[in-house]
């Protein structure tokens, strides 16, 4: 309890926590990715839609250490936490999904860098919709459905005045990492952010519900 409590105070006030990200090896229909996950906590996403998104799907089988815990943030009732047992399943709730655009904090309880690899088909286009990342009103985790990197204007991400996003910079072994914070102001991002990686999420607090709204075709880039 008092783990999921710093967690929570951390991701509101945007303090704590660390990143580290990945490496697309193909952008294709189907492709994999691997992040590489530093020890301590990291704060990433799907980038692929897999076959199976649960826990026990994308880090079961041995994919993570045991005692590695899962954290995902539920806007108004706060972090679901699942940990990687002795038996290699995920506790309490193995179902517990993580598609893309969405993101999770994924705690590594050992010193050594471990690296996920993600296997599925890259998010497009359909015959009537673009990739649309809908993000609430308030706090909430997020991630590009899309897997590339590049800043947030470079995604397409159109936020609202006064609304903030928080990218954690991952020091590690180094001191210092922390949150690079921007905020829209007379429509611009400020301080302008660094390029976000595949396989990259981030805390977005909007002033009111947004859509993100990507025109993306794998055969069109």
């Amino acid at each position: 309890m008092r783990t999921k409590a710093l967690l929570l105070t951390a991701a509101l006030s945007a303090a704590g926590v660390a990143t580290s990200m990945a490496q697309v090896y193909s952008v294709n229909a189907v492709g994999y990715v691997n992040t590489v996950l530093h020890p301590g906590f990291t704060l990433i996403s799907n980038p692929l839609t897999a076959t199976d998104n649960t826990l026990a799907g994308l880090f079961g089988g041995g994919k993570v250490p045991i005692g590695t815990v899962v954290y995902k943030y539920n806007p108004g009732t706060g972090f679901a936490i699942n940990t990687y047992t002795d038996d290699e399943v995920f506790a309490p709730d193995p179902t517990v999904t993580i598609v893309p655009g969405e993101g999770v904090f994924i705690k590594n309880p050992t010193a050594a860098d471990v690296t996920v690899t993600f296997v599925g088909e890259v998010v497009q286009n359909t015959s009537s919709a673009h990739v649309v990342v809908n993000i609430p009103q308030g706090l909430s985790i997020r991630s590009s459905k899309v897997p590339q990197a590049g800043t947030a204007t470079d995604l397409g991400l159109v936020g609202g005045e006064g609304d903030t996003l928080y990218q954690y910079v991952n020091k590690f072994p180094a001191s210092g990492s922390g949150y690079t914070i921007s905020t829209i102001q007379d429509g611009e991002w400020g301080p302008a952010l660094g390029s976000l990686k595949v396989g990259e999420a981030f805390f977005y607090k909007a002033v009111t519900p947004i859509v993100w709204d990507r025109n993306f075709s794998v055969n069109s880039q």
